[in-house]
């Protein structure tokens, strides 16, 4: 079976600046996660570009050697 939207999700409200920071990262990351990408910079439908141009990320954040396992899950491991 192929969908677009996953089948398990679930509600969080954002607690302040820095879980707000953590989930747009992990949106970031998602495409080099499920292997669609090596780099976050190689996904062109990313709001990633908007936040290198606005100085918020460096382009070479979320490259595929320099990110490790513990760096990118984003609380997801436990």
């Amino acid at each position: 079976e192929s969908t677009i939207w996953q089948r398990r999700f679930w509600e969080h409200q954002i607690r302040d600046p820095n879980d707000f920071n953590r989930h747009v990262d992990y949106i970031h990351w998602n495409p080099v996660k499920h292997g669609h990408v090596t780099r976050v910079g190689d996904w062109p439908y990313s709001t990633f570009h908007r936040y290198v141009a606005a100085g918020t990320y460096p382009a070479d954040w979320g490259g595929g050697d320099a990110a490790t396992a513990t760096e990118t899950d984003f609380g997801e491991s436990g």
